[in-house]
């Protein structure tokens, strides 16, 4: 017996669940837990199952496919680890949340690689057994730089995310259209106010009272991609900058690894620049 997750999402309109449930039902399908979604603004459907049953996943997808409105989009997932590489500069607490969650299995992923432009964090991932490999972006241009890094990302097979755990170089559109929806970043949510190398100095001058992260697909327009998942906690006059900043890394590497886990259950829907997520 195998289990499947099946998500779809199409067009709405009247007798969808009825429609889906059918089939589970006449192939003798047991549903172990079903979430749907109706924007009714834009008119679409969102549905995830999880299923078991004899049938195969080809043989699913095929029939649910039939039945649907001809735009729906079926995808029938087999749970299983997925495969993703991180991607770091010099800050060591998002990587070094999701090197944890990964080592307790909290996580349904395998980690291929740490890829860095530094390497100062080696000895911390050397820890877990998961290879680094320094891309130095010293003598290259940002063009030459990203191929680098796109042709040892390639060198794996059936690489499902690439985890930005605080990589401090901004992408190139080649390099965004290479993995299109498949980047998942971290920043903090004083963006747009506070830019720069210490936005946690400026948000304290400022006088703040609270501080977050969020967690989004990467695209064209930078920190702009669909979000995943924020946080924000509250923080006041007590707290100096470096409080602030020590709050803040806490807060990232907590709603990165969230982000990551709904990711790798297949539990987010990306559309007009927004997610939906079950």
């Amino acid at each position: 017996m195998s289990q499947y997750r099946v998500l779809i999402d199409a067009n709405d309109e009247k007798g969808l669940v009825h429609k889906v449930s059918s089939v589970f039902y006449e192939h003798e399908m047991n549903i172990l837990s079903n979430s749907e979604f109706v924007d009714k603004e834009n008119n679409k459907f969102f549905m995830r199952s999880v299923v078991d049953g004899d049938i195969d996943a080809l043989k699913l997808s095929g029939f649910l496919q039939e039945l649907l409105p001809k735009s729906a989009s079926v995808r029938v997932i087999e749970p299983k680890k997925k495969n993703i590489i991180i991607m770091a500069t010099k800050e060591m607490h998002a990587l070094g949340d999701i090197l944890i969650r990964h080592e307790a299995g909290e996580l349904e992923a395998n980690i291929l690689a740490v890829i860095s432009n530094y390497n100062d964090l080696e000895s911390l991932v050397s820890k877990f057994d998961i290879p680094y490999i320094c891309i130095s972006h010293d003598g290259l241009n940002r063009s030459e730089h990203e191929s680098k890094i796109i042709e040892c990302i390639n060198s794996y097979e059936n690489v499902d995310y690439i985890v930005l755990a605080k990589y401090m170089r901004i992408l190139t559109p080649r390099f965004v259209e290479t993995y299109e929806d498949k980047i998942i970043n971290i920043h903090h949510s004083f963006l747009p106010a506070f830019i720069g190398a210490n936005p946690y100095k400026q948000a304290y001058d400022r006088g703040v009272k609270i501080i977050g992260a969020t967690a989004h697909f990467v695209n064209n327009n930078l920190d702009e991609g669909p979000i995943i998942a924020q946080e924000v906690i509250h923080v006041d006059h007590a707290y100096g900058w470096r409080d602030m900043q020590r709050s803040g890394r806490d807060v990232e590497k907590v709603v990165l690894s969230r982000a990551l886990k709904l990711a790798l259950e297949d539990r987010i829907f990306v559309y007009a620049n927004k997610t939906v997520i079950f």
